[in-house]
């Protein structure tokens, strides 16, 4: 019985430890930041969908009537 009480204990110990370094380590914050920032990006595009469409067709058609200026 004792030993099993040992054991436990061992493993709790081990347990919070492994735990805290799991909590300090911060190698994946990188990927969670760059995920965070997609969707950001992803959530303004959608928002702001009919302005930047807008934006879009506007500098399509100033190239086209650029380009035929050129060429006329």
């Amino acid at each position: 019985m004792n030993d099993l009480i040992l054991r436990t204990r061992a493993f709790g110990v081990g347990a919070y430890r492994r735990f805290k370094d799991f909590w300090k380590d911060e190698d994946g914050m990188g990927t969670v930041e760059v995920i965070l920032i997609i969707v950001v990006l992803i959530g303004l595009v959608i928002i702001f969908k009919k302005e930047i469409s807008g934006i879009v067709d506007d500098v399509f058609k100033a190239i086209r009537r650029d380009t035929r200026a050129i060429i006329s």
